[in-house]
């Protein structure tokens, strides 16, 4: 139990310190809003891992994977290069939705996002887990079968 109060102090820790760090206040959308915008001109930003999202994501007309964090054999580390990455290929006034497994790694892309000068980013809570229990639209990326 001690533990896990810990954990649980750490993380309202860490979400103090995105928020009041980033020197703009995340937006977080619960997932019938996100889908919503995601129907109008909002693209949808997938943080996880590309293994994850292969798996199945949100169905949308306009969406990019571009992982917040990688699994490495030590545990996971944040993707180094996630604002290069983002940047190369949004610019800083389109209109994003950002979500992930279950609304943690997409705060903190959030964050990093509106304090790189990101203007209309939103966090979308709950992430592909939400999305999933409102029986929203998903996609699967079929694997490639190889003949031999």
């Amino acid at each position: 139990m001690g533990i896990s109060l810990g954990l649980i102090r750490y993380g309202f820790f860490l979400l103090f310190l995105i928020y009041y760090s980033s020197g703009a206040e995340v937006v977080t959308v619960d997932v019938k809003a996100a889908k919503g915008l995601l129907e109008s001109d909002y693209v949808y930003l997938d943080v996880r891992t590309v293994e994850e999202f292969k798996k199945g994501h949100v169905h949308a007309e306009k969406i990019l994977n571009i992982p917040y964090m990688f699994n490495t054999p030590e545990g996971r580390v944040k993707n180094p290069k996630f604002l290069q990455e983002v940047s190369a290929v949004c610019k800083e006034e389109d209109h994003l939705v950002v979500g992930c497994q279950s609304g943690v790694r997409s705060l903190y892309a959030t964050a990093d996002m509106l304090g790189a000068g990101f203007k209309d980013v939103s966090n979308m809570e709950g992430g592909y887990l939400a999305w999933m229990q409102n029986e929203f639209p998903l996609k699967i990326e079929e694997e490639q079968k190889i003949e031999l």
